[in-house]
């Protein structure tokens, strides 16, 4: 029994590591803007040496971002008002020495661009810049909301456990009319 409750302890522990880090490697910055919420973020720290092989190798490389705009509910679960599910992909041609990039919006693909310049791909794929989330019409001026936000990249390498490749962080604002 006192095995069961160390294991269960040290994987509380281990989870609570990669939610602080979580938190201190994702900048949010939600924006009310034109009628609708409006989020940005850059992801910090994510573009270690196995991102940097996987894309060298020729590696379809791709970070997905789950945006949730949820609203804070005191006594309840709290609900998502919004979602949007944004892929930054980078196939990287070891012949031409370039990085085709892609960026899709709830599967539409929404913008591609081809690059020679590596820092130009880095920033592609963990930088987002305004996406559309949701109509301000959908929300009370009177209630809290926060944007949560779930990375991915793909191909996962060098996870013991599953969690080291996927990143969540989020962010509370006052929706101001």
């Amino acid at each position: 029994m006192t095995r069961r409750f160390f294991v269960l302890g040290a994987a509380l522990m281990l989870l609570g590591g990669v939610l602080v880090r979580a938190d201190q490697s994702i900048r949010i910055v939600p924006i009310v803007k034109d009628d609708s919420v409006v989020v940005s973020l850059q992801l910090q720290d994510a573009f270690g040496d196995d991102v940097k092989e996987a894309i060298a190798s020729g590696l379809r490389t791709t970070f997905t971002y789950t945006i949730d705009l949820r609203m804070h509910a005191t006594l309840w679960v709290d609900r998502t008002m919004s979602s949007a599910v944004v892929t930054s992909s980078d196939e990287f041609d070891n012949l031409t020495r370039q990085h085709r990039l892609t960026r899709a919006v709830d599967g539409k693909v929404v913008d591609a661009l081809t690059t020679d310049d590596a820092a130009a791909a880095q920033r592609w794929l963990t930088t987002l810049d305004r996406v559309p989330v949701c109509p301000t019409s959908k929300l009370d001026p009177s209630r809290d909301y926060y944007v949560r936000i779930s990375a991915q990249v793909r191909p996962q390498r060098g996870s013991i456990v599953g969690w080291a490749n996927s990143i969540t962080g989020s962010v509370r604002f006052t929706f101001i009319p």
